[in-house]
């Protein structure tokens, strides 16, 4: 017998993710964020960064529906020089 998880469950688990995924942001016209707290917190019980991550993974499995997954955004990288730029006052000319 393995062990670990399933793996049949976890794709059951993904299916059923990215149809309620749909449902939320589709027919019930929800915004995304709001969807994925929805998920998280009330249907599926895992992060919210799991759950992205499940939809960019498997929005190509299901052929019924279109699930547009939202795209990862990255942070810009600030050093503390370029972060200097924005916090100091600037004098005014008067």
């Amino acid at each position: 017998m393995s062990r670990g998880r399933n793996k049949e469950l976890i794709q059951k688990r993904n299916i059923a993710l990215l149809r309620r995924y749909h449902y939320w942001t589709e027919v019930q016209c929800l915004r995304f964020d709001y969807a994925l707290k929805q998920l998280s917190e009330n249907e599926f019980f895992i992060s919210e960064e799991r759950i992205m991550a499940i939809i960019r993974e498997n929005y190509k499995k299901i052929p019924d529906i279109v699930v547009k997954p939202v795209p990862k955004v990255r942070k810009p990288k600030i050093t503390a020089g370029q972060l200097a730029l924005f916090t100091e006052e600037t004098p005014t000319n008067r």
